[in-house]
This record gives C-alpha cells, sequence and structure tokens, in this order.
C-alpha cells in the first residue's frame, strides 16, 4: 500500500485542493482574457472606440496590481477559506453590476472592482496550493494554478467570444457572475478551515521584500506577460483586419492560443523544476522570435494562426517557473511574494495593452502591437540572465513550510528546506 503525505495524496500526486483552486483561477482568468474576444461587441454597444474598449484589459490589471498585495495584507490573519469566498462574492457582485449597465465608464469600475477581488483569490490561493503540494512539487502546483488560467483561454475566451457574437457581450458577464457565485459555494465545502498562525507577520512579509533576486524574478514575470499580452488584447483585429480571417473563426484562433498556453504551462512547470533558468531563457528568447514574426507574417490566415499558437506556447513557459522562483525566495513569508507576482504580471498586462493601444492607434496600425510585444519580450531576457549569473539556490526556503496547516506541519516533505 502507497503510504500517503500530510496532505493526503500519494507522494507524486498533487493534492485535490490545488485542482479546486486551478478551477477557481479559470473563472478569473477567462474574465481578464475575454475582452479580447468581445472588442467589436464592447465597442459598439458602449459607445467607444476599440483601443478605448482594450482600456478595460488594462483597467482589470491596473486594479490587479494594487489590489493583490493591499488584498494580502488586509486579510493576512482571516482563515484562507473566507478569504477565497468572500473574493469570489464580490468577483460575482462586479460582474452583474456590469451586465445591467450602459455606461462605459460603470463598466470600466466595476472591472477594477473585480480585479480587486481576483487578486486577493490568487495571491490567497497560490499560498494554499503550494502549502498543500510541498516543497518538491511546489512547481506543479503552480504550473496546475497557472493552467487554470490557460485553460481559460482554451474554453473560457472562446466561448465567451462566440456568446458575444450570437447575444451580445452581457452573455459572458451574466454567465461568470452565476458560476463564479456557484464556484464560491464549492470551495467553502471542499476548501479545508485553515486558520492562520500566530507567526503571520507584517514585519515578516515586508522582510522578504530585501531579497534581490526576489525582484528579478518579479521583473522576468512583468515583462514575458507584458510582452504577450501587448499582442493578444489587440489580436482580434489583427486577425480578421490583416490576416482576412472572418470574424466567426476568430474564436478557433484564440482556442489555438489557449492549447499553445496550456501546453506552455504545463511544459515549463515540469522541465523547470530541473532547469528553471535554462527553460525561461529559451522561452523568453522563443517568444520575442515569434512576436518579431508576426509582423511579416500574420497577412496570411495560416501563419497567422500558428503563430498566435506559438505566442501562447513559449510565452505561458516562462510563467510558473518565474512564480515559483519568487515564493521560494519569499522564505517564510510567502502571501505579500504570492501577491507582488500577480501585480507584476498585471503590471505587464497593463503596460503592455495600453502601449499597444496607442501604437495601434499610431501609423504601425495592426503591427503595433505585435512590435510593441516584441520589444517588451527581448526586456525579458535581461533579469532572467542576471538571475541565471546570481543563482536561484541558496538560503531561502520554499513557501511550504511555515504557513501550512498545522496537520501538515507534522509532514517531512513540508519541513525540508529547498534545494542549496
Amino acid at each position: 500500500m502507497p503510504s500517503t503525505s500530510g496532505t493526503g495524496t500519494t507522494p507524486g500526486k498533487l493534492p485535490f485542493v490545488v485542482w479546486v483552486l486551478a478551477a477557481g483561477t479559470f473563472l478569473m482568468g477567462t474574465t481578464e482574457f475575454v475582452i479580447a474576444g468581445l472588442l467589436p461587441e464592447l465597442s459598439t454597444g458602449l459607445g467607444v472606440s476599440t483601443s478605448q474598449a482594450g482600456l478595460l484589459i488594462t483597467a482589470f490589471a491596473v486594479g490587479m496590481i494594487i489590489g493583490a498585495p493591499a488584498m494580502a495584507m488586509a486579510t493576512l490573519r482571516l482563515p484562507r477559506r473566507q478569504t477565497l469566498i468572500l473574493a469570489l462574492s464580490v468577483f460575482s457582485v462586479g460582474h452583474v453590476v456590469a451586465a445591467l449597465s450602459t455606461s462605459f465608464t460603470v463598466v470600466l469600475a466595476a472591472r477594477i472592482v473585480t480585479a480587486l477581488a481576483t487578486g486577493a483569490f490568487w495571491s490567497v490561493g497560490f499560498v494554499v496550493a503550494t502549502n498543500a503540494a510541498g516543497p518538491q512539487r511546489a512547481t506543479r502546483a503552480t504550473g496546475v494554478m497557472i493552467g487554470g488560467l490557460t485553460l481559460a483561454n482554451v474554453v473560457g475566451v472562446p466561448i465567451g467570444s462566440f456568446a458575444g457574437q450570437f447575444v451580445g457581450w452581457r452573455g459572458p458577464f451574466w454567465a461568470l457572475a452565476a458560476l463564479s457565485a456557484l464556484a464560491a459555494v464549492f470551495i467553502g465545502r471542499f476548501i479545508p478551515t485553515q486558520e492562520q498562525h500566530a507567526n503571520v507577520s507584517l514585519r515578516a512579509e515586508f522582510g522578504a521584500l530585501r531579497q534581490g533576486r526576489l525582484w528579478l524574478a518579479l521583473s522576468a514575470a512583468m515583462f514575458i506577460m507584458g510582452g504577450v499580452l501587448a499582442t493578444y488584447s489587440y489580436v482580434t483585429p489583427l486577425l480578421t483586419d490583416r490576416a482576412g480571417i472572418p470574424a466567426g473563426a476568430v474564436p478557433f484562433v484564440l482556442i489555438a492560443f489557449g492549447v499553445g498556453a496550456l501546453c506552455g504551462t504545463t511544459t515549463g512547470g515540469r522541465l523547470g523544476e530541473r532547469r528553471p533558468m535554462g527553460t525561461t531563457i529559451t522561452a523568453a528568447t522563443a517568444t520575442a522570435l515569434v512576436l518579431l514574426l508576426m509582423i511579416p507574417l500574420s497577412a496570411n490566415a495560416v501563419t497567422a494562426t500558428v503563430l498566435v499558437f506559438l505566442m501562447g506556447l513559449t510565452g505561458f513557459a516562462v510563467n510558473p517557473v518565474v512564480t515559483a522562483l519568487a515564493m521560494r525566495f519569499a522564505g517564510e513569508a510567502p502571501t505579500l511574494t504570492s501577491a507582488l507576482t500577480t501585480s507584476a504580471f498585471n503590471m505587464g498586462v497593463a503596460g503592455g495593452s495600453w502601449i499597444a493601444g496607442v501604437a495601434l492607434d499610431s501609423s504601425l496600425g495592426l503591427t503595433g502591437p505585435p512590435l510593441v510585444g516584441t520589444v517588451i519580450a527581448v526586456l525579458t531576457l535581461l533579469p532572467l540572465i542576471a538571475l541565471a549569473l546570481h543563482g536561484t539556490s541558496g538560503g531561502s526556503r520554499i513557501v511550504a513550510q511555515h504557513t501550512a496547516p498545522a496537520h501538515a506541519l507534522d509532514d517531512p516533505a513540508v519541513r525540508t528546506p529547498s534545494p542549496r
């Protein structure tokens, strides 16, 4: 009979709680990226330009930048299950408000509110997942969590795009409101109650920020996501107006991106356990090359579709590795670092999508966003190379050890420090 760990799973397998949390990130990822597939409907329905409608992506990212660390600190001493349920409830209400409104300003504000809730969910959810998985499976658990995000691009975003074409942009918003309310009930049922330990401290959390390697990992997270989302945010007009793909076929190309992102996250999570720097530097280089090729080759429907797939594959291979590294460098203070990782990704989304929108309205036109994405993706190599020279091992421990639930503290795997 195989032995089980303190998390209730056989060695090598991830705890069920990780998969439950990944379902939550699926909904969060869908709402963040579905706007890219609904730009024409939002532009028409709210009476704004395409680039203005794209600000709904930027606004959500800005809300995540501010909300993730702020909400993580505000809920630091609350039971994590309570925080997750509250975040999903606010997320649901925000979508109801947006679906009922005819004002672009109100929808923009609702996006910011839902982003605050998303930041709280992700920052706490990543800590719960890595705690449950233990040090040896933390990178895989992170990959599964981000896999929920990337699965949103395979299923959630294309379905939202299809629905938007038939029932208008409000339909996907109503669906997200209902599903997130259901998810709150589901998480309340399956996430165990885990009270915070007395040694949780704001001083310890902020003390982790003195790690220089932490900021290198966060910078890489920001740049890689900024490069990919600068292009992806405006991929719909690129596909329809430049590649000549019919609007009805765009969701299938979005599925290709999602499949690529899912494969990239899975592959990056597995390869990154053994060769974190080799995996990230190779993937970031490939991402920059793919985005550069999109400028001359996106005029053809076939090559544009292939490049969109490769953009997801290469770009998302970096995410689980840099996230796991940041959590490792956090040592005994994972919550704020988890939130800052979320903020870093969304700072890339906000900056990349905003600059890409400016480029779209310039003389560069439809090739502006991929050009912006290429430059930002190249910048990813700077912190990655610096991190490779500095080294990823050292005195910090993987996050599971001091924030794990009481029953898991008896598991030797949880107490094991990261490789030196």
